[in-house]
């Protein structure tokens, strides 16, 4: 193990720093996401979020949600660095969503929240 990689695990050992940034919008797979309460009174904004998930059965299960907030932790390293995104999940199992046979184009009914969730958060990395 190289000298530049100890340290990089030696400082994600001692976890992140105290103090966090947080961010209105962040870019990452080709889209632009505002956090909710960014994009109000805005024309155009995105602040849906996918997650694209998998169960132990042979159904696969996208997870949907608004983003409520962008969080970055830093861990005593300005190299590691990890980007979350907190979500307010919908509930697309129980109370069904609708997806345009020929745009493709998903509609979830907003007022099913997923309930019994520990948790709200997500790599940013995993958003579509």
């Amino acid at each position: 193990m190289g000298m530049s990689a100890a340290k990089s695990l030696s400082s994600l050992s001692l976890g992140p720093e105290r103090k966090v940034k947080c961010y209105n919008r962040y870019f990452v797979n080709g889209y632009v996401f505002h956090i909710e309460e960014y994009g109000h009174g805005k024309k155009k904004y995105n602040s849906g979020v996918c997650v694209k998930g998998s169960t132990s059965s042979e159904l696969a299960v996208d997870y949907y949600g608004r983003l409520e907030e962008v969080v970055e932790l830093q861990y005593h390293n300005e190299y590691n660095r990890v980007f979350l995104f907190k979500c307010y999940w919908y509930d697309t199992i129980d109370r069904g969503i609708r997806v345009d046979s020929h745009y493709g184009l998903v509609k979830i009914n907003s007022k099913a929240r997923l309930r019994n969730l520990n948790d709200v958060f997500v790599f940013a990395k995993q958003c579509q």
